[in-house]
């Protein structure tokens, strides 16, 4: 075993390599994601426009600081004294010393991957801290407030909030929001800006986000805020920093006029009772599809998503709704370089045809529509309870699997009637299992893969999904109506009832891979598995 010692200025961090994580196997982690450059979208705008987009992608860089002081401060340390260009490389693609699409494992080191990550004391468990907080009901809050780290003082557990733990890096980055908005000529967009910049300072992120739901039609966008809890493994409450500078599509844009008229009617259509899916007539549910030149935090590094539906406040949803948001440069290179590829090699040829990037783009639509869907609140014990809270750490892959399905019970719904054609059900239908093939690659580490793994050991074990002699896969499409209706009943009783145990056996029910599968996966083993985007901004980390 070697010991290498990396000095910064404040520390020396020792890594041990060895066993299955040497660097010999840097090339080879690395080849399973595909580079792919982003174009400027901002170069052809005025200059005063172009410099409003670079105040914004510097706001996301100092936000992205923050985010590594979330995920993996040794991995930051890392990254800035290695001269391993690959090694390097990996590390800003993950934003840690773990490999995020194989399980969690850790390329650097043998040390299992903490499943607080940097949001708790080292070695702290779940059952430490609700034995805890049994001694010390008045720390609760602050302990499972989405915006603390939790800390040790003396013999103490504290919440530390965030803009305290990390105000450094918040107080440039809300300089720039407001650099920013001084050059907007959009009103909304700059008092939103001016809000959300207040925000990062306060951790009160409801009268921007309020703000940010009320803009119509923005030319410039951004995600900018502590929103999704996939660090968390350990509560599944603490949010992690994102974010997204955007630049508006317009006739794509134009095109979501339909899905956003019938959000409330698939609402009512959901197998709960009226009770438990709250009416959304008249809640906004503005739709943008936009091309994304710079990204920070959790849309940064590793799963690298298409797009977004936020924010996640269920008052927000109650009140207003949601903000569905489409990266299409970052859809498109999806779909050509991994999806259609990985269809045509484990889908049935005739099935693979039917695979395409409208298709995806629908299914994806209404993924995201559906994260707004179903309950607000779950019921525990006759009371209203956060549904995060209540459900625990396996909550972000139940989610995700509830918005894949309930997305494609939306579709069926639109197409029995008549607002999407009948004729391309088939394709609907192709283009979600194309899909699941690709996410089922990143293993169930992530939270993506492990609804998707999910989601397809239940289409098998239902006969709506099929192995074929010859290595390949089948859909029964005759039988996937009624397997994705019930698919989407048990997941959305499941975030009603808020039991944990209950999502937990159901989760693990169907984690594990088939050999079969794994079989099969091999044969797409040289496509890559996600994409590492060039931006045309430098990355810089400090």
């Amino acid at each position: 075993m070697k010991r290498y010692a990396f000095a910064t200025s404040s520390l020396v961090l020792t890594l041990c390599l060895a066993g299955s994580v040497r660097a010999a196997n840097y090339a080879e982690i690395r080849a399973k994601w595909l580079t792919v450059r982003i174009e400027n979208s901002a170069a052809r705008l005025p200059a005063r426009e172009q410099k409003l987009v670079e105040h914004l992608v510097e706001a996301t860089l100092w936000l992205d600081d923050a985010y590594w002081r979330q995920s993996d401060p040794e991995g930051l340390r890392l990254y800035l004294t290695s001269q391993d260009a690959t090694l390097r490389a990996l590390l800003m693609i993950n934003g840690c010393r773990f490999d995020l699409l194989n399980e969690n494992r850790p390329f650097v080191g043998t040390e299992p991957m903490p499943p607080g990550r940097a949001l708790y004391p080292h070695g702290l468990t779940r059952a430490q801290i609700e034995a805890y907080v049994r001694r010390h009901p008045e720390d609760k809050a602050a302990i499972y407030n989405p915006y603390t780290v939790v800390e040790w003082r003396g013999n103490r557990l504290v919440g530390v909030p965030y803009h305290e733990k990390y105000r450094q890096y918040l107080e440039p980055a809300a300089r720039e929001l407001r650099a920013a908005a001084s050059l907007s000529s959009d009103p909304a967009f700059a008092r939103f800006l001016r809000l959300r910049a207040d925000a990062l300072l306060s951790d009160d992120y409801y009268p921007s986000d309020l703000a940010w739901l009320d803009l119509k039609d923005p030319q410039f966008d951004v995600i900018f805020a502590p929103y999704e809890t996939y660090l968390d493994d350990l509560l599944g409450v603490k949010t992690s920093y994102g974010a997204s500078v955007l630049i508006r599509d317009e006739e794509q844009s134009r095109k979501l006029a339909v899905y956003q008229k019938y959000v409330p009617d698939i609402q009512d259509a959901l197998p709960l009772s009226p009770a438990d899916r709250p009416s959304k007539r008249g809640h906004l549910t503005p739709m943008e599809v936009m091309d994304s030149p710079y990204r920070g935090g959790d849309l940064r590094h590793g799963y690298q998503a298409v797009a977004d539906n936020l924010p996640n406040d269920p008052r927000i949803h109650q009140e207003k709704g949601t903000k569905k948001i489409f990266f299409k440069n970052f859809m498109d290179a999806r779909v050509e370089h991994i999806i259609l590829p990985v269809a045509k090699l484990l889908l049935v040829p005739e099935q693979a045809a039917k695979v395409s990037a409208e298709g995806y783009m629908a299914g994806t639509l209404l993924h995201e529509i559906s994260h707004g869907l179903g309950p607000a609140f779950s019921r525990v014990g006759g009371r209203q309870a956060d549904i995060r809270e209540a459900v625990g750490p396996v909550y972000s892959g139940l989610e995700e699997a509830k918005a894949d399905v309930v997305g494609m019970f939306g579709l069926k719904w639109l197409v029995d009637h008549g607002a999407m054609p009948k004729s391309r059900l088939e394709e609907y239908y192709a283009s979600y299992v194309g899909g699941i093939f690709r996410t089922l690659r990143f293993g169930t580490g992530e939270a993506h893969g492990r609804a998707e793994m999910m989601e397809f050991n239940y289409l098998l074990e239902h006969q709506a999904l099929a192995h074929t002699p010859a290595g390949r896969y089948r859909i029964d499409y005759a039988r996937m109506p009624r397997t994705i209706a019930d698919l989407a009943k048990e997941l959305l009783e499941i975030e009603v009832s808020g039991d944990r145990a209950r999502a937990e056996r159901w989760m693990t029910r169907y984690d594990v891979m088939p050999a079969e599968l794994q079989t099969a996966l091999r044969a797409a083993q040289h496509v890559a598995v996600d994409l590492d985007p060039v931006f045309p901004y430098p990355d810089r980390v400090q």
